[in-house]
């Protein structure tokens, strides 16, 4: 059984795999508006966008899917990081890293 020091390491090793997939990801005129610390925040909102949302707690349909707004999530992620000080972020830029991070998620599971 893992402990939770060997499961933190585990959450960073992904979170850089995560960020890395990202990065690939953005086209080519976003790629250099985002720092990598900017991308693991971005990270951190998406995650806790998803816990405060209830989204988690959503019924998959009846193939297995749950509908998430992209949108939402870029919309949360933009008042996220003016408040807390990290910039001013379009969150029509911001779905780009929504959507990365979905497909990393789904390239998981294949």
């Amino acid at each position: 059984m893992a402990n939770f020091e060997d499961e933190l390491l585990q959450d960073a090793e992904d979170d850089a795999r995560t960020v890395e997939f990202i990065k690939h990801s953005l086209p080519q005129e976003l790629k250099d508006k985002f720092t990598d610390d900017e991308l693991y925040y971005f990270l951190d909102v998406i995650v806790e966008y998803y816990t405060e949302s209830g989204i988690l707690e959503t019924e998959p349909d009846k193939d297995g899917y749950i509908d998430i707004d992209v949108e939402a999530i870029a919309q949360y992620m933009a008042k996220q990081a003016k408040k807390d000080g990290i910039g001013v972020f379009s969150a029509e830029d911001l779905r780009w890293i929504v959507e990365g991070e979905m497909e990393y998620a789904e390239s998981l599971e294949e």
